[in-house]
């Protein structure tokens, strides 16, 4: 057996209970098996994402597909070179991904999706569709969907007010959002429904599923990941992509050559200052 790290990245709307007791069960399996990475859980469902062996992996999807609710879950893979990770942390909070609108449902009032290739079909036909990017401005940077259009938000938080500043002629055209993994997109299409937009899909599993299924057809650049590869391509490896020292913002290979970058100093975000970022806004999950 491979004993190659493998990360896994999963989430699921699904009513849960008795969560701290299920907390100290994913705890126990987790230092059982020495693996690392982070899960949250909440009344809403589960998110997490993980590294280890195949065999240290299948023992806590044992446990997870072990809570009423989460028996189908059905987690990405991506590989690693070494554990990307530095702990292990199982939390249990309000919700699996901070948004703070109240009702958004993703469990009982989900968006319709739409599946990687059928968006890349799409896209191939040359259908008229905006392909709308929900993540930060930081993860934007790295790369995206050619043409997609792109609210400028610093944290998911500030999404409802970005969708208020939205055209209102796209409230009756087709729309695809899309995001790292499909988890804010989950929240983010119930939203843009509720404030009447009539025709919302969602990138059904984000861009890696995305990279997974079709490759980087119709994309520019990486994919910024909350761990510490930092980034993957559409092989799904990672990019050498690194985070600022200073000021924590992803820097590509393209910006780690500037002359701004001075490793563990400075990069071209904070040569003159602690630019607005991950540093002070970043999300934590």
């Amino acid at each position: 057996m491979s004993s190659a790290i493998i990360n896994l990245s999963c989430y699921k709307f699904a009513p849960l209970g008795e969560l701290e007791g299920w907390r100290v069960r994913l705890q126990e399996v987790a230092k059982e098996h020495d693996l690392k990475g982070t899960i949250l859980l909440a009344p809403e469902g589960i998110n997490f994402f993980i590294a280890g062996t195949r065999a240290q992996l299948a023992a806590m999807l044992a446990a997870i597909r072990a809570i009423p609710g989460l028996e189908d879950v059905s987690p990405k893979e991506s590989p690693s070179s070494e554990q990307p990770f530095k702990r292990m942390l199982v939390k249990v909070k309000k919700e699996i991904i901070a948004f703070g609108v109240e009702g958004v449902d993703p469990a009982r009032h989900p968006s319709p999706k739409i599946t990687a290739r059928e968006l890349k079909q799409w896209l191939d036909e040359g259908r008229p569709v905006t392909l709308l990017d929900t993540r930060n401005d930081y993860e934007i940077r790295m790369g995206t969907f050619k043409g997609a259009l792109t609210p400028s938000i610093w944290n998911f938080r500030d999404f409802p007010a970005a969708v208020d500043m939205l055209s209102p002629e796209l409230k009756s055209q087709p729309v695809v959002m899309f995001c790292t993994g499909g988890i804010r997109c989950e929240k983010a299409g119930p939203l843009m429904a509720l404030r009447g937009y009539t025709d919302v899909r969602q990138l059904d599993g984000g861009i890696l599923k995305y990279f997974e299924e079709v490759g980087g057809d119709h994309y520019e650049g990486e994919c910024f990941v909350f761990d510490e590869r930092v980034g993957v391509g559409p092989d799904l490896r990672e990019t050498g992509s690194v985070i600022c020292y200073h000021c924590q913002m992803p820097l590509t290979v393209a910006d780690q050559r500037r002359p701004e970058y001075v490793y563990e100093v400075s990069c071209h975000h904070c040569i003159h200052g602690k630019p607005r970022g991950r540093g002070n806004t970043a999300e934590t999950s």
